[in-house]
């Protein structure tokens, strides 16, 4: 029965695009791009240089509704020259009206800025491409996008801009050099779009329509870029761009002495084409990334920590996001941090409108201490654009232990090599209704074994009124991936659910929600071991605020001993049976305000018949555009019988941001979490005294909260400068 299941879902998948190839772009929102016959001065001024160019305007509202024109006024020109395409939008508002930012950080919260923002399909496929922008303030945005509008905001490159205000209204104006993007040689129609979001007015608009259930960086809804010769050729495009680093640590718990570091490192970036972009590495430094923010541990299996290393997200989506959130054949997150990187290597982008491939390969050093050998890692992926904006993909993952002559069974991983190999079908109507994903993946070790398979699909349909969807998971027994995140093994996997939404008239209220979700675990047998059923009602408010309200019930079989409380206290046996009924609120104050909080709790059973009672909180303060406060809270209170009895956990962490200009930032946050009992304090000062290139200064403490004594403490100055050639 399982297996019919599955094959049901795959043949949808399959046969779903046949009903929908027809084309759903918005062609009849077309803007001409000519020449400019003059200099153009990236200044925030209409000047005379603009006075010829089309200009789009008569945005459409797309929130809180999408069936009128935009309230506030926006207009659009761009240009361009042999080197540059130059871009100013004009975004009116009420005469000294204020403007609304969070503060003058790079790659801001879209949600929390009043900003505008471009975006571009130079390929004309409705995958793949660029975003711009900026929010009133100046702070930049750029980013890549992929999987038809989801936008990648670690990529970073050179490219310049200016916002000036005015009593009615701002504008920004930017220079974005050929060299930043990749397009093909002779393609004269590209898709655009423009997006406007005025926290003030509670208003998104975007130049040609997107449905209010969609981004409006979706590239199935863009207009049309139309050039009056083809864009010029990029030509040569090679970017140097060395550090230097020095620093210093101490290890108080060992008493260790002071241990200095000195680094040098390089990374390059080479256009192979004008869509192909290689990127290497030699001996990469990623002090200066932001430590992963803590969290309290009640989960019986590994929790997933983003990677933040900029070499391994910027243009890595093809390969970062095969498969699912928990099951990943790639995470980068496996590379690196047990042992020095010592070299890498990245090619990727676009072969032509049709293919497009990622690979990188990287090598990590042996660590004598912890005895684990050298490693050298390699991914390859190649993607097909099949129908109107669906695709294939092939995957193929190798880790694989690199043992000097004098080194036996040193390595940290109990197989010398793992691979796996996949296939992956994304779904993606012209309309964007219908999406989904299939994957199919096998792992190869020494001690090969049955069972190493994984098979998943899952199919969502989205309208105004209705999301529906269904996934659906096995992953084998003897599944392997070294280089991946796959927590659970050995499961079944079923997960249904429905959410509607209701849009009324009301001065107030923009919509309102009902969804229902079941999440079912069975083992290889079929056996039922696991649900969750959830139930959650949302109101969102006109003013950007949202207030839900959910209840669940859970139920499960303990397939191994379980610790609830996660603090080696005692276990809960093997085939034990725990079942719970919960309830829990959550609610988000509205953006435009300079005070802003945030509300969750959860209160109900546990395993064991005991207790869980959660309560989280947020709140921030914003001296705009300049320092932003905040500080959160959670405290999880967990009853239980004996030996566990009452244990209430902690976790506290403020934070400071402050961005004197848009190109000078200094955050410092501490956490506190006393199931790890650990005081962390992170401090970092960034100067991007060039596009591109910084200046960082890291500080780092770790003490015991009681007695308040030092574990460890760092402090890291790095120096990099960004190199065309």
């Amino acid at each position: 029965m399982l297996l019919n299941y599955f094959r049901s879902i795959f043949t949808l998948l399959l046969l779903l695009p046949l009903a929908v190839l027809a084309q759903r772009k918005n062609l009849d929102f077309r803007y001409h791009i000519k020449k400019a016959t003059g200099i153009v001065h990236v200044d925030g001024e209409i000047d005379a240089s603009w006075k010829d160019c089309e200009t789009a305007s008569n945005f459409n509202m797309v929130t809180p509704m999408d069936t009128s024109k935009a309230l506030v006024r926006t207009e659009v020109k761009m240009t361009y020259d042999n080197h540059h395409l130059y871009i100013i939008a004009i975004c009116y508002t009420k005469d000294d009206q204020s403007f609304m930012v969070e503060s003058l950080k790079r790659d801001f919260n879209f949600g929390k800025n009043d900003n505008f923002l471009l975006f571009m399909d130079p390929f004309d496929d409705q995958i793949n491409g660029f975003t711009f922008g900026s929010n009133a303030a100046g702070a930049q945005w750029d980013g890549l996008l992929f999987d038809g509008g989801k936008a990648d905001l670690n990529w970073d490159n050179k490219w310049t801009s200016h916002v000036k205000g005015y009593n009615d209204k701002w504008i920004w104006e930017a220079s974005i050099p050929f060299k930043t993007i990749r397009y093909k040689n002779g393609i004269t129609t590209w898709g655009i779009n423009f997006s406007r979001l005025d926290i003030s007015e509670a208003e998104k608009s975007s130049w040609a329509p997107v449905p209010r259930q969609f981004p409006t960086a979706s590239l199935a809804y863009t207009g049309q870029l139309i050039w009056d010769q083809p864009p010029p050729k990029a030509g040569t495009n090679i970017s140097i761009i060395p550090y230097v680093l020095g620093g210093l640590s101490k290890n108080f718990q060992s008493g260790s002495p002071t241990s200095y570091k000195k680094e040098i490192g390089l990374e390059a970036k080479v256009s192979v084409t004008s869509s192909l972009n290689l990127d290497l590495t030699v001996n990469p430094d990623f002090s200066q990334v932001e430590v992963d923010r803590q969290v309290t541990n009640l989960d019986r299996f590994e929790l997933f920590f983003p990677e933040r290393r900029q070499f391994f997200l910027e243009n890595g989506d093809q390969v970062n996001n095969f498969g699912y959130n928990n099951i990943r054949p790639f995470f980068s997150r496996r590379i690196g941090l047990n042992a020095p990187i010592q070299f890498g290597a990245r090619l990727s982008g676009k072969l032509n409108k049709e293919w497009r491939m990622g690979f990188l390969n990287m090598q990590t050093d042996r660590v004598l201490n912890t005895k684990t050998a050298a490693q050298n890692y390699t991914v390859f992926a190649l993607q097909r654009r099949v129908f109107a904006r669906s695709n294939i993909g092939l995957i193929f993952v190798n880790r694989t232990q690199v043992l000097r002559p004098d080194e036996k069974d040193v390595s940290y991983f109990t197989n010398p090599y793992n691979r796996n190999i996949g296939l992956e079908y994304n779904l993606a109507s012209a309309n964007n209704h219908w999406t989904g994903k299939a994957i199919l993946l096998k792992s190869f070790s020494k001690q090969t074994s049955s069972e190493d398979w994984v098979h998943a699909a899952n199919l969502q349909y989205s309208t105004k009124k209705w999301l529906v969807s269904w996934q659906q998971e096995y992953v084998g027994t003897n599944f392997t991936a070294d280089v991946g995140f796959v927590p659970r093994k050995d499961y079944f996997r079923l997960a249904p659910g429905i959410t509607r939404f209701f849009f009324v008239k009301n001065p107030k209220i923009a919509s309102h929600s009902l969804k229902l979700e079941s999440f079912n675990f069975y083992d290889k047998n079929f056996s039922f071991t696991e649900n969750t059923t959830y139930l959650a009602y949302t109101l969102s408010f006109r003013n950007q605020s949202t207030f839900t309200q959910w209840i669940s019930r859970d139920y499960v079989q303990l397939l191994q001993p379980f610790d609830p409380t996660n603090f080696g206290k005692d276990t809960l046996g093997r085939g034990t049976k725990h079942q719970w009924n919960a309830i829990g609120t959550s609610f988000n104050s509205k953006p435009q305000q300079l005070f802003t909080y945030s509300l969750s709790t959860r209160f109900g059973g546990y395993y064991n018949n005991g207790r869980r009672s959660f309560v989280s909180a947020e709140i921030g303060y914003r001296y705009q555009p300049f320092v932003s406060l905040s500080m959160a809270a959670s405290v999880n209170q967990i009853s239980l019988p004996s030996p566990w009895n009452k244990t209430t956990f902690w976790l506290v962490g403020p934070r400071l941001d402050i961005t004197f200009t848009n190109t000078l930032f200094f955050t410092t946050f501490m956490q506190y979490n006393n199931q790890q009992n650990n005081i962390n304090i992170n401090s970092r000062l960034q100067w991007r005294y060039k596009p591109a290139s910084d200046l960082f200064i890291v500080y780092t403490d770790n003490y015991f909260p009681a007695p308040f004594n030092v574990k460890n403490r760092a402090i890291v100055v790095k120096f990099n400068y960004w190199w065309n050639l």
